[in-house]
């Protein structure tokens, strides 16, 4: 699925079984808590802290794609094409950091 299929798979279920958009500062407010849920499992189950045995079972890559449906629908909502936002980002990396961290010493 590319990502403007993605885009377009949201807008239709948004549409025929959502209902329709929560508004964007609903939807700025649940990414924020999504993306919560992420460094939670993070934390615990890469970081120092201890996983909580409620929290043992929890996928990460569900909780990830639950972010993405989230952005989806900001992105949808706002009018932002995430294919050609993306490609515009990539560009600008390749040519700010071309050689940054090649010559990073913390990197090596």
């Amino acid at each position: 699925m590319t990502i403007k299929d993605a885009q377009t798979t949201v807008d239709e279920w948004i549409k025929t079984v959502g209902v329709r958009y929560f508004n964007e500062l609903t939807n700025m407010a649940m990414l924020t808590e999504e993306v919560g849920e992420v460094a939670r499992i993070i934390a615990r189950r890469y970081g120092e802290q201890s996983e909580k045995e409620s929290d043992k079972n929890k996928d990460l890559g569900d909780e990830m794609a639950d972010v993405l449906w989230v952005l989806i629908c900001l992105a949808n909502q706002t009018g932002i094409d995430l294919t050609e936002a993306f490609q515009k980002n990539m560009d600008k990396k390749n040519i700010r950091d071309a050689t940054r961290h090649l010559n990073n010493e913390k990197l090596k």
